[in-house]
């Protein structure tokens, strides 16, 4: 005999003959919808983060509609809303200033709502760890889909990778190497379809991510935005989450701790970006799991970057779709032994191993052999000592192996204004050893921690034909960006970490092997500092009022995610309590 079906969520809404289903039930119906689609079956809501503000995520009407028809399909009903959508490229200050509020919007949403599972629109930046978080806190069946990365940029007959271009050519013009003009030429050129960044950025890491902790079907990561089989993913989507409410397939059980380790050991494979540290520790953190700093280090060190994408080495997210994306990479790994937890299970009830041990790979080139990677150890690295005592990251991919093991003066910019101001002072006291070192751009100081860490070079440095230095902040950079740049660095200066009382001319020891970032100033003298600036702290006005007084009162540190601490947790969807 067959167990009876689980009663759904949704059923608190509407399956009753009493007053309050008659309402619920009768206002929904003033948009056509017939009797019968209340009569058990699983409400899908479709969270769209839809919005010409958000040009990555400008096609995800049409990609709703895919899912929506997969939806019917399963035999469930489909519920588009609307939620905050943090796009990257115009939001101010930063995108990861709202990406909290985002998250406060989804999981409102989908508990006050009567919504059974629900199906993630993701694709900006921010917009796949907003949502994996607010999902993440209801811990119902979720499984998102991402909008893909646009098609190769091209500028003067060759292919060039969003945001990854723009830091190269603008250093040229800097350099006088290229003029305003060529400069220009490219940014007609660079966005060429709807989709993210086609470069392993922020966007198309996350969206790795996704995949590879299981929350998403298999080729999520890759499809780019406009290819047909983007829009059959949508649609299959749209299908299996319908599968997973009957089966009550929730977040809790996928997103686990073997499913995050399995993600940092992809992360150093794909050459990710560092800002995959501060979205998981926050997705961990809303579902229970300890993820610490140390986890990228012990999971992370030793693995080969073997995915040969811009910022870190040359091709972009089509060449990686078609040589066959994350599941060859994962493949790769697993073949190797270097997968730590095959079998993790995912969205489509079946484990990572299961849909990966045979994915075809194309071309050795673009997802390159483990005896011929990219760069041999692509773990993130994370670096401490008393001028980070709760962490700092770097991403060696992206760095120059000279610049991994470095001692130096620091030129010290006390916020990104004074840096615009003086950079490029030609009677700046710099030298290409120096290394340059930026305060104030953390969670609280910026506020949201703004993507500027990848600070240029100063222009009579490029001019004499240098082209990285070691750089040093509390800020972030965009995961399009490369240099051997050090980010991250908590506490942050605005909450009086050490960083706030570097001095230029300070000696500064980066030791990357070693996982140590040193400021070499006695300890005494590092305290009567730190008093001071305690002491001489003025409040920001700024600060005082609104959702920024919420944000710089409750963030977290970086090493901690940044979310905000009364976010931290899993509350469940229980339903509330009636409206009327």
């Amino acid at each position: 005999m067959s167990s009876s079906p689980r009663k759904l969520r949704s059923a608190e809404w509407f399956g009753t003959v009493d007053k309050n289903g008659f309402m619920y039930r009768s206002w929904m119906k003033n948009q056509g919808i017939p009797d019968h689609e209340f009569r058990g079956k699983p409400i899908i809501g479709i969270c769209n983060t839809w919005s010409e503000l958000t040009p990555c995520n400008g096609h995800f009407r049409k990609l709703a509609e895919h899912v929506r028809r997969g939806v019917f399909e399963a035999g469930g009903y489909p519920v588009e809303f609307p939620v905050f959508s943090n796009g990257e490229s115009n939001l101010r200050p930063t995108a990861m200033f709202t990406r909290n509020l985002a998250s406060m919007d989804v999981e409102e949403a989908i508990r006050g709502n009567p919504i059974d599972a629900v199906v993630l629109l993701v694709g900006c930046d921010k917009t796949t760890p907003a949502l994996l978080m607010g999902a993440a806190s209801c811990n119902v069946p979720a499984i998102a889909v991402s909008g893909g990365p646009m098609l190769n940029g091209k500028h003067q007959g060759r292919h060039i990778g969003s945001g990854t271009v723009v830091w190269q050519l603008s250093e040229q013009v800097k350099a006088g190497t290229i003029s305003i003009h060529d400069f220009m030429a490219a940014e007609a050129g660079m966005s060429r379809s709807t989709g993210t960044c086609n470069t392993m950025g922020t966007a198309s890491t996350m969206a790795c991510m996704a995949e590879a902790l299981g929350v998403t079907l298999p080729h999520n990561a890759a499809i780019p935005a406009v290819d047909s089989r983007r829009y059959v993913l949508a649609h299959l989507s749209g299908m299996r989450i319908v599968e997973m409410a009957l089966e009550d397939l929730t977040l809790g059980k996928l997103l686990t701790k073997a499913a995050f380790e399995n993600a940092i050991r992809v992360n150093a494979a794909i050459g990710g970006s560092t800002n995959a540290v501060i979205h998981l520790k926050a997705i961990a953190g809303r579902m229970g799991v300890d993820l610490a700093l140390e986890d990228w280090t012990r999971v992370g060190r030793g693995t080969p970057t073997l995915v040969d994408l811009q910022p870190s080495g040359r091709f972009l997210m089509e060449e990686f779709y078609d040589a066959g994306g994350l599941p060859a990479v994962i493949r790769r790994l697993g073949d190797a032994g270097l997968l730590p937890h095959p079998d993790a299970l995912t969205a489509n009830g079946r484990t990572l191993w299961e849909n990966t041990q045979d994915a075809p790979l194309y071309n050795d080139e673009v997802i390159r052999p483990l005896d011929r990677p990219l760069v041999a150890d692509g773990g993130i690295c994370i670096l401490r000592g008393n001028l980070a005592p709760r962490g700092a990251v770097l991403k060696p991919s992206a760095a120059s192996a000279h610049l991994l093991q470095h001692r130096g003066r620091a030129v010290v910019f006390e916020d990104l204004e004074d840096y615009k101001a003086r950079i490029d002072d030609p009677d700046l006291d710099v030298d290409a050893n120096s290394v340059l070192v930026l305060k104030n751009c953390g969670p609280k100081g910026y506020p949201g921690m703004a993507e500027v860490g990848n600070m240029g070079l100063p222009s009579k440095l490029l001019a004499q034909g240098v082209t990285d230095m070691v750089r040093l902040s509390d800020a972030r950079m965009s995961g399009t960006a490369y240099g051997t740049v050090v980010l991250h660095v908590a506490p942050e200066a605005r909450a009086g970490g050490p960083l706030a009382v570097v001095r230029s001319g300070d000696w500064i020891e980066l030791d990357c092997a070693g996982g140590r970032l040193h400021l070499e100033v006695s300890d005494e003298e590092l305290q009567a500092r730190l008093a001071v600036w305690a002491e001489t702290r003025q409040a920001i006005p700024a600060d005082g009022s609104g959702y920024r007084k919420l944000y710089v009162e409750h963030v977290l540190q970086a090493d901690e995610g940044c979310d905000f601490d009364f976010l931290v947790g899993c509350r469940g969807a229980e339903v509330p309590r009636h409206s009327h």
